[in-house]
Parts: C-alpha cells; sequence; structure tokens
C-alpha cells in the first residue's frame, strides 16, 4: 500500500503563488508516473500535471506556462509551483501515483486564490 500526503495549500491572492508537495510513504514511487489532479466544486476531478519516472512532463492547457511539476526521488516527493493563479484555479489538489499494478491517491489540499 502507498500512501500519499499533500502539503502546502492554503488561501491566496490572484497573481500569487503557492508550492504543494506530495511525499510518498514508500521509494517504489520513483518507478511510477506521478501526478496532480484538482476538483472544483461541482465540477469532475480534472488533469492539472503529470511527471514521468524519466521526467517527461505534460501539462493541462490551463496551467502550461504557469505551473510547474518536478519531483525529487530521493526524498519520494513530487512538486508543484504554482505562479500567478487565478481564482478559477480554485480546487482541492490531488496527488497520484501510477504503478504496474495499481494507482494511488492523496486526500488533497485546499487551494483557494481570492482577493
Amino acid at each position: 500500500q502507498v500512501q500519499l500526503v499533500e502539503s502546502g495549500g492554503g488561501l491566496v491572492q490572484p497573481g500569487g503563488s503557492l508550492r504543494l508537495s506530495c511525499i510518498a510513504s514508500t521509494s517504489i514511487f520513483s518507478i511510477g508516473t506521478m501526478g496532480w489532479y484538482r476538483q472544483a466544486p461541482g465540477k469532475q476531478r480534472e488533469l492539472v500535471s503529470t511527471i514521468t519516472s524519466a521526467g517527461r512532463t505534460n501539462y493541462a492547457d490551463s496551467v502550461r506556462g504557469r505551473f510547474t511539476i518536478s519531483r525529487d526521488n530521493a526524498k519520494n516527493t513530487v512538486y508543484l509551483q504554482m505562479n500567478s493563479l487565478k481564482p478559477e484555479d480554485t480546487a482541492v489538489y490531488y496527488c497520484n501515483v501510477v504503478l504496474p499494478w495499481s494507482d494511488y491517491w492523496g486526500r488533497g489540499t485546499q487551494v483557494t486564490v481570492s482577493a
């Protein structure tokens, strides 16, 4: 069983920045594709960004150029640097890891962008 714990969410003004972190309970995470997803009230969960074990990244069009995903396998951690935040980025952000036998989710961290 892999456990993922997100942190770094909070309240920020439009145009501000936040850095989310997700720590995995096991180093096995280094072989998986990591991802950040988000779910706003009344909406479906959507992909924000992913990063493969080789470091290949992918971004949703809505965040490309503003968000940066990275990973530190030595620390079992994946990050999401979010800049130029907009009110529409408000959501619960979830960490995900896809391994050959299953995928796992964290419990999420709330990000609120408001003046």
